[in-house]
């Protein structure tokens, strides 16, 4: 299996993201649903969930901090119909429950393998745990037993860590696991319309302030990136999910922590593939979105804790910021 760094759908260049992929070429070109419209789900509980009614909000951004190659641009118009968004990240806890009820095992598990951030091992141990690095990125560590259970690799564990967003989860799982519960991933469209909180064009989900009164609202990287996290913020890896405020919808952690899946696939002219009414994104492609950023989004290097920022990565891909909240319709 092959350690790289996700490549940009339109230019082939590696993506400017803090996250790599896991490469299966048989993959890339599968769609498990038709992009004519979003999947349907409304069994699932919607204890813990928001409801949104019918929405219209101003999507993307073309502010010059941005990265216009991913396609955050250009602001346009959006209408979604009604639906629940997940006030939280799945947690540890949530995801051990559907894990008891199904013994799915995840992809990670069956690749035996997973990305672990080099800040996030224990120096004494890097030696013994890492197998390989992503080449030019080499703060990329491919550690052997490392999973949702265990996301520093083996010998570690989530037991005093319920609270905290599962990770080292693939698009698949995160679909296993929606489906499991009777719900479906959010669309693109409807993951932002949520995060911005009931904001217009803001920069983050709080405002246009990253330290509101110098408070540190999210969990991003201080300090000198990849070298030194400064963990300004409390945190120097993955938090508990309710560890910051929430924004003006009431859902947590939609900036830093960790990323969270979409349902789309990726495509840097996702305006063109999205309807003005509930838009997705293109019906095939070479990797799913993700939102939000995460513990690793510094502003020298990947600035995408910003509400309209997006960018992707390979279905099978798993990593130690990356983790997934769930939608259901009404």
């Amino acid at each position: 299996m092959s350690s790289a760094l996700p490549i940009h759908p339109t230019t082939g260049e590696p993506a400017p993201c803090c996250v790599p992929s896991k490469v299966r070429a048989e993959r890339l070109a599968e769609s498990r649903h038709f992009a004519e419209q979003r999947p349907r789900a409304a069994d699932g509980s919607t204890e813990d969930m928001v409801k949104l009614d019918t929405t219209r909000f101003l999507m993307g951004t073309e502010a010059d901090d941005g990265f216009p190659a991913d396609g955050e641009g250009p602001i346009r118009e959006v209408t979604l119909d009604g639906y629940w968004i997940d006030k939280y990240p799945v947690t540890n806890e949530k995801f051990g429950q559907f894990i008891n009820a199904t013994s799915y095992e995840t992809e990670a598990e069956r690749f035996a393998w997973s990305f672990v951030f080099h800040n996030q091992l224990p120096s004494n141990r890097y030696r013994e745990l890492v197998d390989d690095t992503v080449a030019g990125h080499e703060w990329w560590c491919k550690v052997n037993g490392a999973d949702w259970a265990h996301p520093e690799g083996p010998d570690s564990n989530v037991a005093e860590r319920p609270h905290h967003p599962v990770t080292h989860i693939s698009w698949g799982d995160a679909v296993a696991y929606a489906s499991w519960a009777g719900k479906r991933l959010p669309t693109e469209a409807e993951w932002e319309a949520a995060a911005r909180g009931g904001l217009e064009q803001k920069t983050y989900a709080w405002g246009d302030e990253l330290t509101p009164d110098g408070k540190h609202v999210c969990n991003i990287w201080q300090g000198e990136f990849p070298v030194t996290d400064a963990a300004e913020d409390g945190y120097a890896g993955p938090c508990p999910v309710d560890a910051f405020p929430a924004n003006g919808m009431d859902l947590y952690s939609v900036a830093g922590n960790v990323w969270e899946w979409c349902e789309d696939w990726f495509h840097p002219g996702y305006h063109v593939f999205g309807t003005a009414v509930n838009p997705v994104g293109p019906p095939s492609g070479s990797s799913r979105v993700m939102r939000g950023g995460s513990f690793l989004c510094h502003h020298s290097y990947c600035n995408r804790y910003r509400v309209a920022a997006r960018t992707s990565n390979t279905p099978d891909s798993s990593t130690i910021n990356l983790g997934f909240r769930c939608a259901r319709d009404l």
